[in-house]
């Protein structure tokens, strides 16, 4: 982590991706997930997927899948997360190439997630 200025792109569930500026602190980037950060490096580029840790756990929303080389999914995001370039040490800006790569991406997929009826459990009495 850095506190130096970094552009990464947001992706909020049922949103399209947005750009944004942070100062590439630990807090800046629990901000943006609302707790603390887990890294996936799902890309063959050198791009960091920060969420937050504890998202599935907590009953975040569901947001984007993360897909195999063939397409097919094999988890999903759950809560707010964005995406970040990596550096030596620490993680850096996207670039404008990278800004472009994953807003389209993500911008044409989104999960919906439709609640089950709740079954009626109350039992008539005989």
């Amino acid at each position: 982590m850095t506190d130096k200025k970094m552009k990464i792109l947001i992706v909020e569930p049922m949103k399209r991706p947005k750009v944004r500026e942070i100062d590439g602190s630990l807090e800046s980037m629990q901000a943006v997930v609302g707790g603390t950060i887990q890294a996936v490096y799902p890309f063959e580029d050198e791009v960091a997927l920060i969420c937050n840790d504890e998202g599935k756990m907590i009953g975040l929303s569901p947001n984007r899948f993360l897909r195999d080389e063939a397409g097919e999914p094999y988890d999903l995001i759950h809560g707010t997360f964005f995406l970040a370039g990596l550096g030596e040490e620490n993680f850096t800006s996207l670039t404008k190439e990278q800004i472009e790569k994953y807003s389209q991406k993500y911008a044409g997929e989104m999960c919906l997630c439709i609640p089950a009826k709740k079954k009626n459990t109350i039992e008539m009495e005989r």
